[in-house]
């Protein structure tokens, strides 16, 4: 690598610089403290773990993204987290072990081997929550409503005002993976001798809602003719919520499970409706939002004019058993890298605000004890009260809107 390169990083991999780093700050500040008056406890985990705790249970698509390295220490195979979630998760069930209803939180880097979409950082922070012990839809719907709540406390933190008029450029994306394992499962048992290939690229097309992709890989398929209506219509059961109906007749031959599945989200969007009436709800029955190990309810909310999910989450009941512990579990989480840019580019002059921006005190330089002991105990007093005061003479003075000054023997803040 020569000189002109060492500035250089990886691909993917960003860093912060002051102003946007004291952005990202307020904003992780004002989550957090959001989540603590819902009752969510802050946890830290470790960075890295060895793989027989990180990766367990937690599906291929975490261990891909996941970057391996070896302890020096043991020998043994360690990996960088890729998602707090399965940590909070072994934390619930192992490091806590408190029986009833348990909600955590946290805030932290994550390390990906791959970009999870095309501009996204390889190094996102990781911001979110996790509901356990809760088996029941109300789980659900408290975390939706928090991912709601948090998108809105992080426009008002973003542009300084109190109000947020996000949620009505907001769509929230419902859907529930036991259709999905149900329809999976049916074909199972329709051609137990299906190649895994041939129904990873059926479902893969499904999702895409790829139509001709779809009847091409169904033509040959020996299925009944429901099952066949099945794979076929799936893909446009997406929409509002007369789509929940339509949905019912459909699947109705899948059994309990997907009726059951259906009802939750039809409470699920009643209650989110009435909580956030300018939010609009799309359901999607097809897809699946988040990692593998989701097991039930999934969300995702998109804004208009944006592509990309703003943040995902969903009910992973029974990760936390490798840790001997199947508790029921529920959450969501989001990158606060890629928030802040989707707010950056909401905003006008696509800045946010910053709680230095304008209000620092440019203390002087000192030529005797005296004068500098003086000095520095006003300066210390302004801290204390939350003032940012810095020594640095001129520049400081151009730097900040007000400055200390020496009036008849005492040190005052006086305007630039």
């Amino acid at each position: 690598m020569t000189s002109a390169d060492r500035w250089m990083l990886p691909e993917g991999v960003d860093e912060l610089l002051p102003e946007r780093a004291a952005i990202a700050e307020q904003a992780r500040r004002s989550v957090l403290d959001l989540f603590k008056v819902w009752g969510y406890q802050l946890v830290i985990p470790p960075l890295i773990e060895f793989t027989d705790s990180l990766l367990m249970g937690t599906g291929q698509d975490v261990e891909v993204q996941s970057f391996r390295l070896t302890d020096q220490l043991s020998g043994k195979p360690m990996a960088v987290r890729a998602d707090i979630t399965p940590q909070t998760a072994r934390m619930d069930a192992h490091s806590i072990q408190v029986a009833g209803v348990r909600r955590l939180c946290y805030a932290g880097s994550v390390l990906h081997t791959r970009p999870k979409t095309l501009m996204a950082s390889r190094c996102p922070i990781q911001v979110g929550a996790e509901l356990y012990g809760d088996p029941t839809i109300n789980a659900d719907i408290e975390i939706a409503s928090l991912l709601l709540e948090t998108l809105t406390v992080l426009e008002a933190s973003f542009t300084g005002k109190g109000e947020s008029g996000l949620l009505d450029q907001l769509t929230l994306d419902l859907g529930h993976v036991a259709i999905d394992q149900a329809v999976k499962a049916a074909l199972a048992e329709a051609l137990p001798n299906l190649d895994s290939d041939d129904t990873a690229a059926i479902f893969a097309a499904i999702q895409r809602k790829s139509q001709p992709d779809l009847t091409m890989l169904l033509a040959d398929l020996a299925v009944d003719q429901q099952l066949m209506n099945i794979l076929q219509q799936l893909p446009a059961l997406c929409g509002g919520i007369e789509i929940l109906a339509e949905a019912k007749n459909l699947l109705s031959g899948l059994g309990s499970q997907v009726s059951a599945a259906i009802d939750q989200l039809e409470q699920m969007a009643e209650r989110i409706a009435a909580r956030f009436p300018s939010v609009a709800l799309y359901f999607d029955l097809a897809e699946i939002h988040g990692y593998e190990y989701h097991t039930g309810v999934v969300f995702a909310a998109y804004a208009d004019g944006n592509g990309l999910a703003l943040a995902n989450g969903g009910r992973y009941d029974n990760i936390g058993h490798v840790f001997g512990a199947a508790r029921s579990a529920t959450g969501f989480n989001a990158d606060l890298k890629a928030l802040l840019s989707f707010l950056e580019s909401r905003a006008e002059g696509g800045q946010g605000t910053t709680a230095q921006d304008a209000n620092i005190i440019a203390a002087p330089n000192t030529d005797t004890a005296d004068d500098d002991i003086a000095l520095w105990h006003a300066v210390c007093e302004l801290r204390r009260a939350g003032e940012i005061v810095i020594f640095n003479g001129q520049q400081g003075a151009e730097l900040a809107s007000r400055q200390l000054v020496q009036r008849n023997g005492q040190w005052q803040v006086e305007n630039n």
